[in-house]
């Protein structure tokens, strides 16, 4: 994990950038999925998002979540992803959900920076890696 200073602007300029957006996208959607068939399944997208540990944490302090509001969130979350219903996500779905949360994500934050804690292999952390890299001459 590396704390990094971000705004709206560098989300945006990742996901505007096809080829870096893309090749991040691919990478994670192969490490998702474990069993090599092209689609990611209700397992293997529950097993990142219980990677994220967004309910088990409050302000770094363990906590003990509501597990049916755990599994409430984790299959809205899978719908979001799963356009067409058929109970598995394959590539695009899985690009376009995580384009729209992650434009979402730059909406709201604006443009004044934030600084934030990043985990090394996060869409946001290659956003930033790549607007740095770009602005090194």
């Amino acid at each position: 994990m590396s704390v990094e200073v971000l705004d709206g602007a560098t989300i945006v300029n990742f996901v505007e950038d096809e080829e870096a957006f893309s090749l991040s996208i691919r990478d994670r959607f192969a490490h998702l999925d474990t069993n090599h068939d092209g689609l990611l399944s209700y397992a293997e997208m529950l097993k990142e998002f219980r990677s994220l540990r967004v309910f088990e944490t409050h302000y770094g302090i363990d906590v003990k979540p509501d597990p049916e509001e755990i599994a409430y969130v984790y299959d809205s979350l899978f719908v979001q992803f799963d356009h067409d219903s058929n109970g598995a996500v394959d590539l695009e779905e899985f690009k376009a959900e995580t384009k729209r949360m992650m434009l979402a994500m730059a909406n709201g934050m604006g443009f004044l920076p934030v600084q934030m804690l990043l985990e090394e292999d996060s869409f946001l952390k290659k956003a930033v890696e790549k607007e740095y890299s770009s602005t090194k001459v």
